[in-house]
């Protein structure tokens, strides 16, 4: 498939791009930053790839959707009710542009991104397309996960590979394939994937521009679950949901500093990453979740944390 973009329209996107990447990348709140701790990667600005497929009559997995915060289609953030809430859906509808990155995309995921950041009540984010054939994702300081239940190609498991967890369905199909069009992963796939599986594998797979299943994919570390598909097509969601509910107890303060942790202590040295999780480990001391989790404790009961 080939994009035709005028050179303005590309001046455009690249700013929007450096805005996305600025804004997943903010400080999780004045007592949760370390010094230079969000300079990551930006956000590819014209990515397109398949991805979610359901079966044929199928439907998507609706039951539990509140409010959506948002006034137009191509992007929708749902609040999950009931035993699901503090989970939230982010999915991309831009069917007739195979949810290709444009101008308005970005500022309304950008403007998304924000929100769910500063809300308190967001534990954790499933990444999906609400498109049939289309798999995209994006950076969050909350625990992510992209759920994969068809094909992942070049740019879409690039942004798969920028969330925290990823869920596969045995049928899905992944692989960073940009070379066959004699250019190269260009949204962060020659650094995260070699992070994710080793250097050395992944200079194979790229510079084959390999495609694994899910059942490959999981034998190589890529992903952390597959699972047969469903007559639905969406069974990775599924377990997506089922990962995301197991996060909901935790403390959500301790979940984004730990995520803080991890990510920074991993481009790091040992000693300079033990450094950075005392900081972190710092942070929480003073917190009104960890009085509760104590006293919850000893009173035997389920803690209700608030985030402060």
């Amino acid at each position: 498939m080939a994009v035709a973009v005028a050179p303005g329209a590309l001046v455009s996107l690249r700013g929007c791009r450096a805005r996305l990447a600025a804004a997943c990348y903010a400080p999780l709140g004045p007592r949760w930053r370390l010094p230079g701790s969000f300079t990551g990667p930006q956000v590819g600005w014209a990515i397109w790839v398949r991805g979610w497929t359901p079966a044929a009559g199928g439907t998507t997995l609706r039951r539990g959707y509140s409010s959506e915060l948002k006034t137009e289609d191509e992007l929708k953030v749902r609040y999950l009710e009931e035993e699901n809430r503090g989970i939230v859906v982010l999915g991309i509808n831009r069917a007739y542009a195979k949810n290709s990155f444009n101008k308005n995309l970005v500022k309304m995921l950008s403007k998304a991104v924000d929100a769910l950041k500063s809300d308190k009540k967001v534990r954790t984010v499933i990444v999906r397309s609400e498109v049939p054939g289309i798999f995209c994702a994006a950076n969050l300081p909350v625990p992510t996960i992209a759920a994969i239940d068809g094909l992942a190609l070049g740019g879409g498991l690039e942004l798969a590979l920028a969330c925290d967890i990823r869920v596969a369905a045995s049928s899905a199909k992944m692989g960073l394939v940009e070379t066959k069009l004699a250019i190269i992963p260009g949204g962060g796939g020659t650094q995260r994937l070699p992070r994710a599986i080793g250097m050395s594998l992944a200079k194979e797979l790229i510079f084959s521009a390999r495609v694994l299943d899910g059942q490959e994919a999981k034998a190589v570390g890529l992903i952390s679950h597959v699972l047969e598909q469903n007559q639905e097509g969406d069974a990775a969601y599924r377990k997506a949901l089922d990962l995301a509910r197991e996060f909901l107890p935790q403390g959500p303060v301790a979940m984004r500093v730990a995520k803080l942790a991890i990510n920074q202590g991993m481009e790091v040295d040992l000693v300079t990453g033990l450094a950075i999780e005392e900081a972190c480990y710092a942070q929480t001391i003073p917190t009104k979740d960890r009085l509760e989790g104590l006293l919850a404790f000893k009173e035997k009961r389920s803690p209700r944390y608030k985030g402060e």
